[in-house]
Protein backbone atom coordinates (compact mmCIF):
# COMPACT_ATOMS: atom_id res chain seq x y z
CA UNK A 1 0.00 0.00 0.00
CA UNK A 2 1.37 3.44 -0.89
CA UNK A 3 1.96 6.26 1.62
CA UNK A 4 -1.01 8.13 0.14
CA UNK A 5 -3.21 5.06 0.58
CA UNK A 6 -2.19 4.92 4.26
CA UNK A 7 -3.00 8.60 4.71
CA UNK A 8 -6.34 8.15 2.96
CA UNK A 9 -7.18 5.12 5.08
CA UNK A 10 -6.54 7.05 8.30
CA UNK A 11 -8.58 10.02 7.09
CA UNK A 12 -11.41 7.72 6.02
CA UNK A 13 -11.53 5.99 9.40
CA UNK A 14 -11.69 9.43 11.04
CA UNK A 15 -14.61 10.38 8.79
CA UNK A 16 -12.67 13.27 7.26
CA UNK A 17 -12.90 12.23 3.61
CA UNK A 18 -15.61 10.78 1.43
CA UNK A 19 -15.37 7.29 -0.16
CA UNK A 20 -14.39 8.61 -3.63
CA UNK A 21 -11.25 10.14 -2.10
CA UNK A 22 -10.17 6.74 -0.80
CA UNK A 23 -11.40 4.55 -3.61
CA UNK A 24 -7.99 3.05 -4.35
CA UNK A 25 -7.51 2.13 -0.70
CA UNK A 26 -10.97 0.61 -0.45
CA UNK A 27 -10.46 -1.35 -3.67
CA UNK A 28 -7.19 -2.77 -2.39
CA UNK A 29 -8.70 -3.65 0.99
CA UNK A 30 -11.70 -5.43 -0.47
CA UNK A 31 -9.52 -7.24 -3.01
CA UNK A 32 -7.30 -8.82 -0.32
CA UNK A 33 -8.65 -12.34 -0.65
CA UNK A 34 -8.01 -12.32 -4.40
CA UNK A 35 -4.39 -13.45 -4.59
CA UNK A 36 -2.28 -15.95 -6.58
CA UNK A 37 -3.09 -18.86 -4.24
CA UNK A 38 -6.81 -18.39 -4.92
CA UNK A 39 -6.47 -20.99 -7.65
CA UNK A 40 -6.65 -24.70 -8.39
CA UNK A 41 -3.61 -26.77 -7.51
CA UNK A 42 -3.25 -28.09 -11.04
CA UNK A 43 -2.43 -24.59 -12.29
CA UNK A 44 0.72 -24.63 -10.14
CA UNK A 45 1.62 -28.22 -11.00
CA UNK A 46 1.26 -27.34 -14.69
CA UNK A 47 3.43 -24.29 -14.14
CA UNK A 48 6.18 -26.50 -12.71
CA UNK A 49 5.86 -28.97 -15.58
CA UNK A 50 6.10 -26.10 -18.09
CA UNK A 51 9.14 -24.75 -16.25
CA UNK A 52 10.76 -28.18 -16.04
CA UNK A 53 10.12 -28.69 -19.76
CA UNK A 54 11.97 -25.50 -20.68
CA UNK A 55 8.84 -23.62 -21.77
CA UNK A 56 9.66 -20.49 -19.76
CA UNK A 57 9.95 -18.37 -22.90
CA UNK A 58 6.87 -19.78 -24.64
CA UNK A 59 4.19 -17.19 -25.41
CA UNK A 60 0.49 -18.07 -25.45
CA UNK A 61 -2.90 -16.54 -26.14
CA UNK A 62 -5.97 -17.53 -24.09
CA UNK A 63 -9.63 -16.57 -24.55
CA UNK A 64 -12.10 -16.35 -21.66
CA UNK A 65 -15.71 -16.78 -22.80
CA UNK A 66 -18.95 -18.67 -22.10
CA UNK A 67 -20.91 -21.08 -24.27
CA UNK A 68 -24.56 -20.38 -23.39
CA UNK A 69 -26.55 -17.43 -22.06
CA UNK A 70 -27.98 -17.97 -18.56
CA UNK A 71 -31.57 -18.09 -17.30
CA UNK A 72 -32.93 -19.32 -20.66
CA UNK A 73 -32.29 -15.85 -22.00
CA UNK A 74 -30.41 -14.49 -24.99
CA UNK A 75 -28.06 -11.96 -23.42
CA UNK A 76 -25.45 -11.73 -20.67
CA UNK A 77 -23.93 -8.75 -18.86
CA UNK A 78 -20.14 -8.79 -18.59
CA UNK A 79 -18.91 -7.85 -15.11
CA UNK A 80 -15.85 -8.36 -12.93
CA UNK A 81 -13.27 -6.65 -15.15
CA UNK A 82 -12.11 -4.17 -12.53
CA UNK A 83 -11.41 -6.98 -10.06
CA UNK A 84 -9.46 -8.85 -12.74
CA UNK A 85 -7.29 -5.81 -13.36
CA UNK A 86 -6.71 -5.23 -9.65
CA UNK A 87 -5.71 -8.88 -9.34
CA UNK A 88 -3.08 -8.37 -12.03
CA UNK A 89 -1.94 -5.15 -10.36
CA UNK A 90 -1.44 -6.89 -7.01
CA UNK A 91 -0.18 -10.25 -8.33
CA UNK A 92 2.87 -11.62 -6.50
CA UNK A 93 3.75 -14.66 -4.44
CA UNK A 94 4.56 -13.64 -0.88
CA UNK A 95 7.15 -15.32 1.34
CA UNK A 96 4.38 -17.16 3.16
CA UNK A 97 2.91 -18.28 -0.18
CA UNK A 98 6.25 -19.75 -1.22
CA UNK A 99 6.72 -21.44 2.16
CA UNK A 100 3.24 -22.98 1.92
CA UNK A 101 3.88 -24.26 -1.61
CA UNK A 102 7.18 -25.79 -0.53
CA UNK A 103 5.32 -27.69 2.17
CA UNK A 104 2.42 -28.68 -0.08
CA UNK A 105 3.98 -29.63 -3.41
CA UNK A 106 6.03 -32.82 -3.86
CA UNK A 107 9.48 -32.72 -2.35
CA UNK A 108 10.97 -33.58 -5.75
CA UNK A 109 10.28 -30.06 -7.05
CA UNK A 110 13.52 -28.20 -7.65
CA UNK A 111 14.18 -25.20 -5.35
CA UNK A 112 14.89 -22.96 -8.35
CA UNK A 113 11.21 -23.18 -9.33
CA UNK A 114 10.21 -21.40 -6.13
CA UNK A 115 12.70 -18.64 -6.90
CA UNK A 116 11.07 -18.37 -10.33
CA UNK A 117 7.59 -18.07 -8.74
CA UNK A 118 8.79 -15.47 -6.22
CA UNK A 119 9.94 -13.21 -9.07
CA UNK A 120 6.95 -13.89 -11.34
CA UNK A 121 4.78 -10.91 -12.33
CA UNK A 122 2.26 -10.23 -15.14
CA UNK A 123 4.32 -7.30 -16.49
CA UNK A 124 4.68 -9.02 -19.88
CA UNK A 125 0.99 -9.91 -20.13
CA UNK A 126 -1.40 -7.94 -22.35
CA UNK A 127 -5.10 -8.16 -21.58
CA UNK A 128 -7.84 -7.09 -23.98
CA UNK A 129 -11.40 -6.97 -22.65
CA UNK A 130 -14.94 -5.98 -23.46
CA UNK A 131 -16.04 -2.90 -21.53
CA UNK A 132 -17.49 -3.83 -18.15
CA UNK A 133 -21.28 -3.55 -18.11
CA UNK A 134 -21.62 -4.43 -21.80
CA UNK A 135 -24.12 -6.88 -23.20
CA UNK A 136 -22.25 -9.94 -24.47
CA UNK A 137 -22.98 -13.28 -26.06
CA UNK A 138 -21.75 -16.90 -26.28
CA UNK A 139 -18.37 -17.62 -27.89
CA UNK A 140 -17.34 -13.96 -27.88
CA UNK A 141 -14.09 -13.54 -25.90
CA UNK A 142 -14.74 -11.42 -22.83
CA UNK A 143 -11.01 -11.38 -22.10
CA UNK A 144 -8.05 -12.12 -24.35
CA UNK A 145 -4.73 -12.63 -22.61
CA UNK A 146 -1.37 -12.74 -24.38
CA UNK A 147 1.95 -13.32 -22.65
CA UNK A 148 4.40 -15.86 -21.23
CA UNK A 149 2.70 -19.26 -21.12
CA UNK A 150 3.33 -19.96 -17.44
CA UNK A 151 1.89 -16.70 -16.10
CA UNK A 152 -1.18 -16.64 -18.35
CA UNK A 153 -1.85 -20.25 -17.35
CA UNK A 154 -1.55 -19.39 -13.65
CA UNK A 155 -4.14 -16.60 -14.05
CA UNK A 156 -6.87 -18.96 -15.32
CA UNK A 157 -8.81 -20.03 -12.24
CA UNK A 158 -8.73 -16.66 -10.51
CA UNK A 159 -9.92 -14.78 -13.58
CA UNK A 160 -12.71 -17.30 -14.06
CA UNK A 161 -13.94 -16.97 -10.50
CA UNK A 162 -13.86 -13.17 -10.78
CA UNK A 163 -15.85 -13.09 -14.03
CA UNK A 164 -18.24 -16.04 -13.66
CA UNK A 165 -20.30 -14.97 -10.65
CA UNK A 166 -20.02 -11.24 -11.31
CA UNK A 167 -21.44 -11.63 -14.83
CA UNK A 168 -24.10 -14.10 -13.73
CA UNK A 169 -25.21 -11.83 -10.89
CA UNK A 170 -25.27 -8.68 -13.01
CA UNK A 171 -27.29 -10.52 -15.66
CA UNK A 172 -29.76 -11.81 -13.08
CA UNK A 173 -30.20 -8.33 -11.65
CA UNK A 174 -30.70 -6.84 -15.12
CA UNK A 175 -33.45 -9.38 -15.81
CA UNK A 176 -35.19 -8.43 -12.55
CA UNK A 177 -34.93 -4.79 -13.54
CA UNK A 178 -36.53 -5.44 -16.93
CA UNK A 179 -39.30 -7.53 -15.33
CA UNK A 180 -40.08 -4.87 -12.72
CA UNK A 181 -39.93 -1.90 -15.07
CA UNK A 182 -38.00 1.34 -14.75
CA UNK A 183 -40.35 2.99 -12.22
CA UNK A 184 -40.14 0.29 -9.53
CA UNK A 185 -37.44 0.48 -6.86
CA UNK A 186 -35.41 -2.71 -6.44
CA UNK A 187 -33.51 -3.49 -3.24
CA UNK A 188 -31.13 -6.41 -2.71
CA UNK A 189 -31.88 -8.18 0.60
CA UNK A 190 -29.81 -11.34 0.11
CA UNK A 191 -26.85 -11.21 2.51
CA UNK A 192 -28.24 -13.78 4.94
CA UNK A 193 -28.91 -16.23 2.10
CA UNK A 194 -25.75 -15.64 0.06
CA UNK A 195 -22.90 -18.11 -0.35
CA UNK A 196 -20.79 -16.78 2.49
CA UNK A 197 -19.59 -13.24 3.21
CA UNK A 198 -17.63 -12.85 -0.04
CA UNK A 199 -20.63 -14.06 -2.03
CA UNK A 200 -22.82 -11.63 -0.12
CA UNK A 201 -20.58 -8.66 -0.91
CA UNK A 202 -20.28 -9.64 -4.57
CA UNK A 203 -24.04 -10.07 -4.80
CA UNK A 204 -24.66 -6.58 -3.43
CA UNK A 205 -22.05 -5.05 -5.74
CA UNK A 206 -23.22 -6.69 -8.95
CA UNK A 207 -26.93 -6.42 -8.17
CA UNK A 208 -26.33 -2.66 -8.11
CA UNK A 209 -24.41 -2.89 -11.39
CA UNK A 210 -27.30 -4.82 -12.95
CA UNK A 211 -29.86 -2.17 -12.04
CA UNK A 212 -30.85 -2.52 -8.37
CA UNK A 213 -31.23 0.74 -6.45
CA UNK A 214 -29.84 -0.27 -3.07
CA UNK A 215 -28.92 -3.01 -0.64
CA UNK A 216 -29.50 -4.02 2.97
CA UNK A 217 -25.80 -4.96 3.20
CA UNK A 218 -24.15 -2.27 5.33
CA UNK A 219 -20.56 -3.28 4.55
CA UNK A 220 -21.30 -3.23 0.81
CA UNK A 221 -22.62 0.29 1.31
CA UNK A 222 -19.39 1.35 2.99
CA UNK A 223 -17.05 -0.36 0.53
CA UNK A 224 -18.84 0.46 -2.71
CA UNK A 225 -20.95 3.53 -1.99
CA UNK A 226 -24.20 1.66 -2.69
CA UNK A 227 -27.32 3.19 -1.05
CA UNK A 228 -28.27 1.17 2.05
CA UNK A 229 -31.91 0.59 2.96
CA UNK A 230 -33.74 -1.31 5.71
CA UNK A 231 -36.68 -1.21 8.10
CA UNK A 232 -37.16 -3.75 10.90
CA UNK A 233 -37.96 -7.44 11.36
CA UNK A 234 -41.00 -9.19 12.82
CA UNK A 235 -39.00 -9.68 16.00
CA UNK A 236 -39.17 -5.95 16.68
CA UNK A 237 -42.97 -6.07 16.58
CA UNK A 238 -43.22 -9.22 18.68
CA UNK A 239 -40.86 -7.74 21.28
CA UNK A 240 -43.84 -5.61 22.41
CA UNK A 241 -47.04 -7.14 23.78
CA UNK A 242 -48.83 -4.10 25.21
CA UNK A 243 -48.79 -0.30 25.04
CA UNK A 244 -47.82 -0.23 28.72
CA UNK A 245 -44.37 -1.46 27.65
CA UNK A 246 -43.64 1.88 25.96
CA UNK A 247 -40.86 3.46 28.00
CA UNK A 248 -40.63 6.52 25.77
CA UNK A 249 -43.89 7.87 24.36
CA UNK A 250 -42.84 11.42 23.47
CA UNK A 251 -41.91 12.89 20.10
CA UNK A 252 -40.91 16.52 19.55
CA UNK A 253 -42.89 18.51 16.99
CA UNK A 254 -40.77 18.87 13.86
CA UNK A 255 -41.17 22.66 13.76
CA UNK A 256 -41.84 23.88 17.31
CA UNK A 257 -39.81 21.29 19.19
CA UNK A 258 -42.61 20.85 21.73
CA UNK A 259 -42.82 17.23 22.91
CA UNK A 260 -46.11 15.37 22.57
CA UNK A 261 -47.28 12.05 23.97
CA UNK A 262 -47.72 9.81 20.91
CA UNK A 263 -49.86 7.14 22.58
CA UNK A 264 -53.11 9.13 23.06
CA UNK A 265 -52.68 10.69 19.62
CA UNK A 266 -52.38 7.25 18.01
CA UNK A 267 -55.26 5.76 19.97
CA UNK A 268 -57.51 8.65 18.98
CA UNK A 269 -56.58 8.30 15.32
CA UNK A 270 -57.15 4.56 15.45
CA UNK A 271 -60.70 5.11 16.67
CA UNK A 272 -61.41 7.64 13.89
CA UNK A 273 -59.91 5.38 11.23
CA UNK A 274 -61.84 2.38 12.49
CA UNK A 275 -65.07 4.18 11.61
CA UNK A 276 -63.72 5.66 8.36
CA UNK A 277 -62.33 2.38 7.02
CA UNK A 278 -64.99 0.13 8.54
CA UNK A 279 -62.32 -1.92 10.31
CA UNK A 280 -62.99 -3.08 13.86
CA UNK A 281 -60.67 -1.51 16.41
CA UNK A 282 -60.50 -4.94 18.05
CA UNK A 283 -58.59 -6.32 15.03
CA UNK A 284 -55.62 -4.09 15.80
CA UNK A 285 -52.96 -5.38 18.18
CA UNK A 286 -51.89 -3.14 21.05
CA UNK A 287 -48.48 -4.78 21.03
CA UNK A 288 -48.06 -3.88 17.38
CA UNK A 289 -49.28 -0.34 18.11
CA UNK A 290 -46.58 -0.03 20.79
CA UNK A 291 -43.91 -1.34 18.43
CA UNK A 292 -44.85 1.08 15.65
CA UNK A 293 -44.99 4.06 18.02
CA UNK A 294 -41.58 3.11 19.40
CA UNK A 295 -40.08 2.77 15.91
CA UNK A 296 -41.66 6.02 14.74
CA UNK A 297 -40.17 7.88 17.70
CA UNK A 298 -36.76 6.39 16.89
CA UNK A 299 -37.05 7.22 13.16
CA UNK A 300 -39.55 10.05 12.66
CA UNK A 301 -38.01 11.04 9.31
CA UNK A 302 -38.92 8.42 6.71
CA UNK A 303 -40.82 6.04 9.02
CA UNK A 304 -41.39 2.67 7.29
CA UNK A 305 -43.03 -0.27 9.06
CA UNK A 306 -43.36 -4.00 8.48
CA UNK A 307 -47.07 -4.84 8.63
CA UNK A 308 -49.66 -7.37 7.55
CA UNK A 309 -53.29 -6.63 6.59
CA UNK A 310 -54.45 -6.28 10.20
CA UNK A 311 -51.54 -3.94 10.88
CA UNK A 312 -52.65 -1.31 8.37
CA UNK A 313 -54.99 0.30 10.91
CA UNK A 314 -52.18 0.72 13.43
CA UNK A 315 -49.77 1.99 10.77
CA UNK A 316 -52.20 4.60 9.48
CA UNK A 317 -52.95 5.74 13.03
CA UNK A 318 -49.25 6.20 13.82
CA UNK A 319 -48.62 7.88 10.45
CA UNK A 320 -51.44 10.39 11.07
CA UNK A 321 -50.23 11.10 14.59
CA UNK A 322 -46.79 11.81 13.13
CA UNK A 323 -48.42 14.08 10.56
CA UNK A 324 -49.92 16.08 13.42
CA UNK A 325 -46.36 16.65 14.63
CA UNK A 326 -45.04 17.72 11.22
CA UNK A 327 -43.64 14.40 9.96
CA UNK A 328 -44.53 12.28 6.95
CA UNK A 329 -44.32 8.51 7.10
CA UNK A 330 -42.62 6.82 4.15
CA UNK A 331 -44.60 3.59 3.76
CA UNK A 332 -44.99 -0.07 4.65
CA UNK A 333 -43.29 -3.37 3.92
CA UNK A 334 -45.25 -6.60 3.46
CA UNK A 335 -43.47 -9.92 3.27
CA UNK A 336 -46.13 -12.63 3.46
CA UNK A 337 -49.43 -13.57 1.94
CA UNK A 338 -50.97 -12.65 -1.40
CA UNK A 339 -48.83 -9.69 -2.43
CA UNK A 340 -51.08 -8.54 -5.26
CA UNK A 341 -54.18 -8.54 -3.04
CA UNK A 342 -52.42 -7.01 -0.04
CA UNK A 343 -50.80 -4.24 -2.08
CA UNK A 344 -54.13 -3.33 -3.68
CA UNK A 345 -55.86 -3.40 -0.27
CA UNK A 346 -53.18 -1.18 1.26
CA UNK A 347 -53.31 1.28 -1.64
CA UNK A 348 -57.10 1.41 -1.37
CA UNK A 349 -56.86 2.27 2.33
CA UNK A 350 -54.18 4.91 1.74
CA UNK A 351 -56.27 6.53 -0.98
CA UNK A 352 -59.40 6.52 1.21
CA UNK A 353 -57.51 8.22 4.04
CA UNK A 354 -55.97 10.73 1.62
CA UNK A 355 -59.31 11.65 0.11
CA UNK A 356 -61.29 11.93 3.35
CA UNK A 357 -58.61 13.74 5.35
CA UNK A 358 -57.39 15.91 2.46
CA UNK A 359 -53.84 14.58 2.62
CA UNK A 360 -52.80 13.89 -1.00
CA UNK A 361 -49.36 12.58 0.01
CA UNK A 362 -50.96 9.74 1.98
CA UNK A 363 -52.19 8.12 -1.23
CA UNK A 364 -48.58 7.94 -2.44
CA UNK A 365 -47.16 6.07 0.56
CA UNK A 366 -44.61 3.51 -0.57
CA UNK A 367 -45.51 -0.20 -0.55
CA UNK A 368 -42.49 -2.51 -0.34
CA UNK A 369 -42.84 -6.26 -0.91
CA UNK A 370 -40.25 -8.86 0.11
CA UNK A 371 -41.72 -12.36 0.15
CA UNK A 372 -39.30 -14.83 -1.53
CA UNK A 373 -39.68 -12.97 -4.82
CA UNK A 374 -38.25 -14.17 -8.12
CA UNK A 375 -38.46 -13.01 -11.73
CA UNK A 376 -41.59 -15.05 -12.43
CA UNK A 377 -43.26 -13.66 -9.31
CA UNK A 378 -42.76 -10.11 -10.56
CA UNK A 379 -44.13 -10.95 -14.01
CA UNK A 380 -47.16 -12.60 -12.41
CA UNK A 381 -47.74 -9.62 -10.11
CA UNK A 382 -47.60 -7.34 -13.15
CA UNK A 383 -50.44 -9.33 -14.69
CA UNK A 384 -52.44 -8.96 -11.45
CA UNK A 385 -52.09 -5.15 -11.49
CA UNK A 386 -50.21 -4.95 -8.18
CA UNK A 387 -49.68 -1.64 -6.42
CA UNK A 388 -46.15 -2.34 -5.17
CA UNK A 389 -43.58 0.46 -5.44
CA UNK A 390 -40.50 -1.45 -4.35
CA UNK A 391 -39.36 -5.07 -4.31
CA UNK A 392 -36.87 -6.33 -1.74
CA UNK A 393 -35.33 -9.46 -3.25
CA UNK A 394 -32.98 -11.90 -1.57
CA UNK A 395 -32.62 -15.64 -2.06
CA UNK A 396 -33.53 -16.03 -5.74
CA UNK A 397 -31.40 -13.05 -6.70
CA UNK A 398 -28.14 -13.67 -4.86
CA UNK A 399 -28.07 -17.46 -5.29
CA UNK A 400 -29.15 -17.23 -8.95
CA UNK A 401 -31.42 -20.20 -8.29
CA UNK A 402 -32.55 -20.58 -11.89
CA UNK A 403 -28.92 -21.15 -12.92
CA UNK A 404 -26.16 -21.29 -10.31
CA UNK A 405 -23.18 -20.85 -12.67
CA UNK A 406 -22.45 -19.09 -15.95
CA UNK A 407 -19.89 -21.62 -17.11
CA UNK A 408 -17.12 -19.38 -18.42
CA UNK A 409 -14.12 -21.24 -19.82
CA UNK A 410 -10.50 -20.25 -20.45
CA UNK A 411 -8.97 -21.85 -23.51
CA UNK A 412 -5.59 -21.65 -25.21
CA UNK A 413 -6.01 -20.53 -28.82
CA UNK A 414 -2.39 -19.89 -29.81
CA UNK A 415 1.14 -20.75 -28.65
CA UNK A 416 4.35 -19.29 -30.03
CA UNK A 417 2.37 -17.87 -32.97
CA UNK A 418 0.88 -21.28 -33.82
CA UNK A 419 -2.94 -21.55 -33.57
CA UNK A 420 -4.49 -24.20 -31.34
CA UNK A 421 -7.94 -25.80 -31.65
CA UNK A 422 -9.67 -28.06 -29.15
CA UNK A 423 -11.91 -30.62 -30.85
CA UNK A 424 -14.91 -32.34 -29.32
CA UNK A 425 -17.82 -34.49 -30.40
CA UNK A 426 -19.92 -31.71 -28.88
CA UNK A 427 -19.60 -28.92 -31.47
CA UNK A 428 -20.36 -26.31 -28.81
CA UNK A 429 -17.08 -27.20 -27.11
CA UNK A 430 -14.87 -26.76 -30.18
CA UNK A 431 -12.66 -23.70 -29.73
CA UNK A 432 -12.03 -20.99 -32.29
CA UNK A 433 -8.25 -20.90 -32.85
CA UNK A 434 -5.88 -17.98 -33.07
CA UNK A 435 -5.86 -14.39 -31.90
CA UNK A 436 -9.16 -12.73 -32.74
CA UNK A 437 -10.91 -9.37 -32.58
CA UNK A 438 -14.64 -8.79 -32.17
CA UNK A 439 -16.88 -6.15 -33.72
CA UNK A 440 -20.52 -5.29 -33.08
CA UNK A 441 -22.34 -4.31 -36.25
CA UNK A 442 -25.36 -2.00 -36.00
CA UNK A 443 -28.31 -1.58 -38.33
CA UNK A 444 -30.05 1.54 -39.59
CA UNK A 445 -32.48 1.51 -36.64
CA UNK A 446 -29.59 1.83 -34.17
CA UNK A 447 -29.95 -1.67 -32.79
CA UNK A 448 -27.13 -4.21 -32.72
CA UNK A 449 -27.47 -6.65 -35.62
CA UNK A 450 -24.69 -9.17 -35.10
CA UNK A 451 -21.31 -9.71 -33.42
CA UNK A 452 -18.55 -10.52 -35.89
CA UNK A 453 -15.37 -12.34 -34.82
CA UNK A 454 -12.38 -11.90 -37.12
CA UNK A 455 -8.75 -12.96 -37.06
CA UNK A 456 -6.61 -10.16 -35.64
CA UNK A 457 -4.60 -10.04 -38.88
CA UNK A 458 -7.77 -9.14 -40.83
CA UNK A 459 -8.81 -5.53 -41.41
CA UNK A 460 -11.85 -4.39 -39.41
CA UNK A 461 -15.26 -4.19 -41.09
CA UNK A 462 -16.20 -0.78 -42.47
CA UNK A 463 -19.40 1.25 -42.21
CA UNK A 464 -21.46 1.02 -45.42
CA UNK A 465 -19.45 -1.91 -46.80
CA UNK A 466 -21.04 -5.34 -47.26
CA UNK A 467 -19.67 -7.97 -44.85
CA UNK A 468 -20.19 -11.72 -45.13
CA UNK A 469 -21.04 -13.10 -41.69
CA UNK A 470 -20.93 -16.86 -41.22
CA UNK A 471 -21.95 -19.31 -38.52
CA UNK A 472 -18.67 -20.75 -37.20
CA UNK A 473 -19.69 -24.40 -37.72
CA UNK A 474 -22.74 -24.57 -39.98
CA UNK A 475 -21.91 -23.92 -43.63
CA UNK A 476 -25.40 -22.97 -44.79
CA UNK A 477 -25.93 -20.28 -42.14
CA UNK A 478 -24.54 -17.04 -43.54
CA UNK A 479 -25.70 -13.54 -44.32
CA UNK A 480 -24.48 -10.26 -45.75
CA UNK A 481 -24.56 -7.27 -43.43
CA UNK A 482 -24.07 -3.61 -44.35
CA UNK A 483 -23.40 -1.93 -40.97
CA UNK A 484 -24.29 1.68 -40.24
CA UNK A 485 -21.97 1.59 -37.23
CA UNK A 486 -19.07 -0.67 -36.28
CA UNK A 487 -18.01 -0.98 -32.64
CA UNK A 488 -14.72 -2.74 -31.76
CA UNK A 489 -15.43 -4.67 -28.55
CA UNK A 490 -12.00 -5.81 -27.32
CA UNK A 491 -9.84 -3.00 -25.94
CA UNK A 492 -6.43 -3.02 -24.26
CA UNK A 493 -6.88 -2.81 -20.47
CA UNK A 494 -3.55 -4.14 -19.12
CA UNK A 495 -0.16 -3.70 -20.75
CA UNK A 496 3.46 -3.20 -19.69
CA UNK A 497 2.64 -4.12 -16.11
CA UNK A 498 -0.09 -1.56 -15.48
CA UNK A 499 -3.78 -0.82 -15.96
CA UNK A 500 -4.12 1.23 -19.14
CA UNK A 501 -7.86 1.91 -19.29
CA UNK A 502 -10.12 4.06 -17.09
CA UNK A 503 -11.70 2.27 -14.13
CA UNK A 504 -15.30 3.51 -14.08
CA UNK A 505 -17.26 3.87 -10.86
CA UNK A 506 -20.00 1.36 -10.06
CA UNK A 507 -22.58 3.96 -11.02
CA UNK A 508 -20.90 4.41 -14.39
CA UNK A 509 -20.83 0.64 -14.98
CA UNK A 510 -24.50 0.55 -13.98
CA UNK A 511 -25.26 3.24 -16.55
CA UNK A 512 -23.31 1.24 -19.14
CA UNK A 513 -25.54 -1.78 -18.50
CA UNK A 514 -28.64 0.32 -19.11
CA UNK A 515 -27.22 1.89 -22.26
CA UNK A 516 -25.94 -1.41 -23.64
CA UNK A 517 -29.28 -3.15 -23.12
CA UNK A 518 -31.01 -0.35 -25.05
CA UNK A 519 -29.00 -1.34 -28.15
CA UNK A 520 -30.76 -4.74 -28.26
CA UNK A 521 -34.11 -5.27 -29.93
CA UNK A 522 -36.93 -6.06 -27.53
CA UNK A 523 -37.38 -9.58 -28.93
CA UNK A 524 -33.82 -10.43 -27.81
CA UNK A 525 -34.70 -9.37 -24.24
CA UNK A 526 -38.20 -10.74 -23.76
CA UNK A 527 -38.75 -13.30 -21.01
CA UNK A 528 -40.54 -15.94 -23.07
CA UNK A 529 -38.86 -17.46 -26.14
CA UNK A 530 -36.44 -14.61 -26.86
CA UNK A 531 -34.91 -14.38 -30.33
CA UNK A 532 -31.29 -15.59 -30.33
CA UNK A 533 -28.75 -12.86 -31.04
CA UNK A 534 -26.35 -13.89 -33.80
CA UNK A 535 -22.62 -14.30 -33.26
CA UNK A 536 -20.73 -14.91 -36.49
CA UNK A 537 -17.23 -15.26 -37.89
CA UNK A 538 -15.62 -13.76 -40.96
CA UNK A 539 -15.22 -15.85 -44.07
CA UNK A 540 -11.47 -15.99 -43.48
CA UNK A 541 -11.84 -17.17 -39.88
CA UNK A 542 -14.45 -19.74 -40.95
CA UNK A 543 -11.99 -21.23 -43.46
CA UNK A 544 -9.17 -21.07 -40.89
CA UNK A 545 -11.23 -22.97 -38.30
CA UNK A 546 -12.27 -25.70 -40.69
CA UNK A 547 -8.80 -26.22 -42.14
CA UNK A 548 -7.38 -26.71 -38.63
CA UNK A 549 -10.33 -28.93 -37.75
CA UNK A 550 -9.55 -31.24 -40.67
CA UNK A 551 -5.82 -31.19 -39.90
CA UNK A 552 -6.35 -32.19 -36.27
CA UNK A 553 -9.32 -34.55 -36.57
CA UNK A 554 -8.32 -38.22 -36.66
CA UNK A 555 -9.24 -40.24 -39.76
CA UNK A 556 -11.06 -43.42 -38.96
CA UNK A 557 -10.55 -46.79 -40.62
CA UNK A 558 -13.26 -49.20 -41.75
CA UNK A 559 -12.70 -52.97 -41.93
Amino acid sequence: MSDQDLVNSELYEQGRVTPPDTIRFLRARQNGVVQPLLTDLYQITMAYAYWKSGKVNDVAVFDLYFRKNPFQGEFTIFAGLEECLLFLENFHYSESDILYLKQTLPQTIEPEFFVFLKNLTPRDVTLHAIEEGSVCFPRVPLLRLEGPLIIVQLLETTLLTLVNYASLMATNAARYRMAAGKNITLLEFGLRRAQGPDGGLSASKYAYVGGFDGTSNVLAGKLYGIPVKGTHAHSYVTSFSDVNELKNRFLAHRTTGVKHDMLPLCIEWRKKLSALLDISDNEASDGEMAALISFAIAFPEGFTALVDTSGLLNFCAVALAMNDLGYRAQGIRIDSGDLAYLSNKAREIFETVAQNLHLPWFAELMIVASNDINEETILSLNEQDHKIDCFGIGTHLVTCQRQPALGCVYKMVEINGSPRIKLSQDVAKITMPGKKDVYRLYGSDGHALIDLIKRSVEPPPEVGHKVLCRHPFEESKRAYVIPTRVEPLLKVCWQDGKICCPLPTLSEVRSKVHASLRTLRQDHKRNLNPTPYKVSVSSELYTFIHELWLQNAPIGELY
